[in-house]
């Protein structure tokens, strides 16, 4: 087959699913959900915006504990409509304060790398996951939220996913403001064999942990003895980065049976291990309320990535044509194991961002507007707040609630912590979000309004009114398309230190898998 008509197959069998995904989505939008999103646009901003506050806030300052999803969609936690039971997210949602439009990045070092610095990761470089060989990560000369707080008395601890930089322990936890480390510095691992990219990544504080177990309970059970065993004269800054629900689909059998009314079968273990999630952020709120902290202490809670669905034509592709697809984009050459795993991630997605477009790696709102919210009581009321909200809003904001100086910061986020308590629009700040994996994707956020450029084409969308982004506006409202546009092109982008792609494809981060390498605890090195 020469390679016109080899083009001519993959883009007419793309142009088929398309045409064929796009009718089925249409028809999966069902009336609740779509109707709740709906009701939520229409309420009034009309509230005056708050103001900032720069003094300290308390002088008892509060617990946190920041608890980070891996992959979770808007529709699978319970509160939104989904068939997916979240009683603890439900209640502790519906006891705090609902972030209806909080925004994060498309994959999950960008987010991360905003969590924990405050800062857009466009300017920092990290627009796309870090792969395991990569030699850096957050860059170094950026302080993290674990180094401010430790700084004003914190004592500071990391039970989870940190996926900021793997190679070089110059950019591990430890060495980045968090006095205790337990979890996987690499991307998604294995729940049980916790092997990623044929290493085993299971650690604590640099030593590798051989241990039995489901990955989501064990963070819940160090989780709970940090709270149990931590310094009663000290807050506590406790940051619990789950890997549920990202891929490979595994919970344990008895919840993936509790969910057998549902048929598709990675939806059906997708649910399971969100309820796995639910029940270990249960315990580790049994936990606080069990040391009398409950009420002294602020709880964040938010996914890092819209969830991953089955959306990607090129799934209906043989090997072959897969592979020359793949080969076509990336400009590489691929191998089985590489297709193998593209096909996975093609084809294995279990999520839900219904009613909003597309998931995770995508600019629409499925891949970046997430479930978050903040529950503290005594300080945030049980409400809804329905103003823009992002993860570069989440340091500075958790810095002011806990009295933290941080003057020499240059934040891209905002503190949020007068709006959160009075329920009123912050001061309006532009919001960016990027990838860059096949299409070179930005969007722009000015709320109401958002526009979108993949490779060149515009698109604009007033999110109030049309928050499933279905009338494209660029043509009626030109002066805030070029303006915003103009934004785009201006805004400092950081030196990006991917490695090479054809790197990246010849050693493909698996999640889970056999062991063929040492450890990744033992494979980092110092920094010299």
């Amino acid at each position: 087959m020469n390679k016109s008509v080899a083009a001519s197959l993959i883009l007419a069998t793309v142009a088929i699913g398309y045409v064929a995904l796009q009718k089925v989505n249409e028809a999966k939008e069902i009336g609740p959900s779509r109707q709740a999103v709906l009701a939520m646009t229409t309420e009034s901003a009309s509230k005056p915006a708050s103001e900032p506050v720069a003094e300290q806030r308390s002088e008892n300052p509060p617990n946190i504990v920041l608890i980070l999803a891996d992959d979770l969609g808007w529709r699978d936690v319970g509160y939104n409509y989904s068939e997916i039971r979240t009683p603890v997210i439900d209640q502790l949602a519906s006891a705090g304060m609902k972030l209806n439009r909080f925004y994060v990045q498309p994959s999950c070092s960008p987010t991360r790398a905003a969590l924990m610095t405050g800062k857009s990761p466009l300017r920092l470089g990290i627009v796309n996951p870090l792969t395991k060989n990569n030699p850096k990560g957050l860059p170094l000369e950026e302080k993290t939220i674990a180094d401010r707080l430790r700084e004003a008395g914190y004592q500071t601890a990391l039970v989870g996913k940190w996926h900021l930089g793997a190679r070089n322990l110059a950019y591990h936890p430890n060495a980045r403001g968090f006095d205790h480390f337990y979890g996987h510095v690499t991307g998604g691992i294995g729940y049980y064999d916790k092997v990623h990219g044929g290493g085993y990544d299971w650690q604590r504080n640099g030593k590798t942990v051989r241990e039995e177990g489901y990955t989501t309970h064990l963070i819940a059970k160090e989780a709970i003895k940090l709270i149990q065993e931590r310094d009663q004269t000290r807050p506590l800054f406790l940051y619990a980065a789950f890997g549920a629900p990202h891929l490979p689909n595994e919970a344990p059998e008895e919840t993936i049976q509790s969910y057998e009314h549902i048929e598709n079968e990675h939806r059906r273990i997708h649910a399971a291990m969100v309820s796995e999630l639910d029940t270990a952020i249960g315990d580790i709120h049994n936990a606080l309320v069990a040391e009398g902290i409950e009420n002294e202490t602020l709880i964040w809670f938010m996914s890092d990535n819209g969830g991953l669905i089955v959306d990607n034509p090129a799934r209906f592709l043989p090997d072959f044509l897969l592979t020359k697809l793949v080969e076509s984009v990336l400009d590489i050459k691929a191998n089985p194991t590489m297709i193998e795993f593209t096909r996975k991630n093609f084809t294995e997605g279990g999520s839900d961002n219904r009613p909003f477009k597309k998931g995770k790696g995508s600019i629409y709102e499925g891949g970046v507007r997430v479930p978050s919210f903040v529950h503290w009581p005594g300080q945030i009321e049980n409400d809804a707040f329905n103003h823009l909200a992002t993860v570069q809003d989440v340091a500075p904001t958790l810095l002011a609630a806990a009295g933290a100086e941080a003057a020499e910061a240059s934040f891209d986020g905002r503190d949020l912590a007068a709006a959160l308590e009075t329920n009123t629009p912050p001061h309006p700040a532009d919001y960016f979000t990027k990838v860059s994996v096949i299409r070179d994707s930005t969007a722009i956020y000015r709320y109401p309004y958002k526009l979108m450029n993949i490779d060149g084409e515009l698109s604009l969308y007033d999110l109030e009114r049309d928050p499933l982004e279905r009338e494209n506006l660029v043509d009626v409202e030109r002066s805030i398309a070029a303006e915003l546009a103009a934004q785009i092109e201006s805004f400092p982008l950081g030196e990006t230190f991917a490695i090479p792609t054809q790197e990246a494809v010849d050693d493909v981060d698996l999640f889970g898998g056999k062991e063929d390498r040492e450890p990744w605890a033992e494979r980092a090195y110092t920094l010299n």
